[in-house]
């Protein structure tokens, strides 16, 4: 997973969930589109290696944050979308963004 930060610090623990390159980015893309399939980020996302994706995608699965359903079972085909808990963080991403647009 990478650097560990303090376990006492709220921003901290988070930053260890949604801290790495690209994940605000799919969750970005979850709040505006709603449920998406891994192809989805991959067009949305240009540049995102599949292998990074995919760390992405597993670690907001395994924090809660976003949940996996299979759509197809022949093959096997899956979608992603927000939990209660990943929809708890839309008004950082609009925090963000709004900083974004008036500073960048």
């Amino acid at each position: 997973m990478g650097i560990r930060y303090d376990p006492e610090c709220p921003v901290a623990r988070t930053l260890e969930i949604i801290g790495e390159r690209w994940t605000i980015l799919v969750l970005r893309d979850l709040f505006l589109f709603g449920p998406r399939k891994f192809q989805d980020f991959q067009n949305s996302l240009q540049g995102i290696a599949p292998n990074t994706l995919s760390a992405r995608i597993k670690r907001l699965e395994v924090a809660g944050v976003i949940e996996r359903r299979l759509y197809s079972e022949h093959p096997p085909r899956a979608e992603y979308r927000l939990t209660e808990k990943g929809r708890a963080l839309g008004p950082a991403l609009l925090a963000l963004k709004s900083w974004g647009e008036v500073h960048t």
